[in-house]
């Protein structure tokens, strides 16, 4: 599931990124990119987030504990 995670990551902020990519260490994970992401990981694995649950999605880690929460 990481790597699928990372896939759409890399897309949405057209940069590499590693398992530790965060919006911290992301010049180019801005709040409209962060949107953005949201919805391509809604779709990618067809679950809906609540904006309490976007807020806390900042990191890989993160978005990966997210996403087994709603497996």
């Amino acid at each position: 599931m990481k790597e699928r995670i990372k896939k759409v990551v890399s897309q949405v902020l057209k940069t590499d990124v590693d398992d530790n990519t965060s919006q911290n260490t992301c010049a180019s994970w801005d709040s409209l990119h962060h949107l953005n992401l949201i919805v391509e990981l809604e779709t990618e694995f067809d679950i809906s987030f609540e904006p309490e649950e976007i807020a806390i999605m900042k990191s890989i880690d993160a978005i990966e504990r997210m996403i087994e929460t709603k497996k």
